[in-house]
C-alpha cells in the first residue's frame, strides 16, 4: 500500500443521482438491443455458416481494438479543463494511472454506463438496416458481436484489476478470451504508453510491433504542432499524485 495519506490519493468523481439513473437506462437500452439483434440474427441467418465465426471474431477484435484507440487518445491528448469530455472522460483516464485502486471501488453503474450508451446508439442505429441482404448477415454477426463485448469493456477493464475476479472470469483471462491482469500490467509502468488495448488485448502486440500509435502520435505532432502526453506532469501536480507505489504498477 502507498505510505500517502488516503487524503491525497485522487479518486474518480462520484455520479450525480441522474447520471446513475442515466447509466442504468443506458445498460437496460443497450441489452435489449443487443438481444433484439440476437433474435433478429437467430431467426434470419443460417449461424453455421463458414464466414459466422469470421464475423464474431472480427466484432471482437475490432471492439478490443476500439478500446485501445479510445484509450490511448484520452490518455494522451487534452486537458482536463475541456467542455463535457475533460471532466467525465479525460480525468477518470488520467487519475486511473495516479491511483489504479480507485477504478476496482466504482460500482457497476459509473463502470458500464458509458460504454453501454455507445454500444446502445451503435445498435439503434443498427435496427434500420435489414439483415436480409447477403452482406447485412455478415454485418449483422460482426455488429453483434462488437457491441456484445464492447459494452463490457469496462467491466473486462477493472477485472484485470481485482487480484481474485470470479472464476469463470479468471478462466476466460487464462485462455486469453478477455484482458488478463498480467497483460495489462504493462499499460501501468511509466509512461503508460503500452498496451491500449482493454477489451480482450489481443490487439496489443500487433499494434506495438508496427509501432502504430507511436506513428499516429509522430503524425499529428508533425500535423498540428501538439505534443502527446505533455501535460501527464501536470495532472499529477494538480491531483497530488507522487510517484505510483511499486506494489500498485502491477494492477
Amino acid at each position: 500500500m502507498s505510505d500517502r495519506h488516503p487524503a491525497a490519493t485522487p479518486v474518480h468523481y462520484q455520479l450525480t443521482r441522474a447520471q446513475v439513473l442515466f447509466s442504468g437506462l443506458s445498460i437496460v437500452a443497450a441489452l435489449l438491443l443487443l438481444g433484439a439483434l440476437g433474435v433478429r440474427i437467430g431467426a434470419r441467418v443460417d449461424l453455421w455458416q463458414w464466414w459466422v465465426p469470421l464475423a464474431l471474431v472480427g466484432g471482437i477484435a475490432a471492439a478490443d481494438f476500439g478500446s485501445g484507440l479510445v484509450h490511448w487518445s484520452a490518455d494522451t491528448w487534452g486537458r482536463d479543463d475541456l467542455p463535457v469530455i475533460g471532466h467525465r472522460l479525460l480525468v477518470p483516464f488520467r487519475v486511473h494511472h495516479i491511483n489504479p485502486d480507485d477504478f476496482i471501488r466504482r460500482r457497476f453503474m459509473d463502470t458500464n454506463g458509458d460504454v453501454a450508451f455507445i454500444a446502445a446508439i451503435v445498435l439503434g442505429g443498427f435496427q434500420a438496416i435489414p439483415i436480409e441482404p447477403r452482406w447485412g448477415e455478415p454485418a449483422g454477426v460482426f455488429v453483434f458481436a462488437f457491441c456484445g463485448i464492447g459494452m463490457m469493456t469496462n467491466q473486462i477493464h477493472q477485472w484485470a484489476h481485482l487480484p481474485s475476479p470470479p472464476r469463470l472470469v479468471r478462466a476466460l483471462q487464462a485462455c486469453g478470451v478477455l484482458l488478463g491482469r498480467v497483460e495489462h500490467a504493462a499499460h501501468h509502468q511509466r509512461p503508460y504508453d503500452v498496451r491500449y488495448c482493454i477489451t480482450t488485448g489481443w490487439c496489443n502486440r500487433p499494434l506495438e510491433a508496427v509501432a502504430f500509435f507511436r506513428r499516429t502520435e509522430a503524425a499529428i505532432a508533425w500535423m498540428t504542432g501538439l505534443q502527446p502526453r505533455h501535460d501527464d506532469r501536470r495532472y499529477e501536480q494538480r491531483y497530488g499524485a507522487t510517484e505510483m507505489p511499486a506494489e500498485t504498477r502491477h494492477a
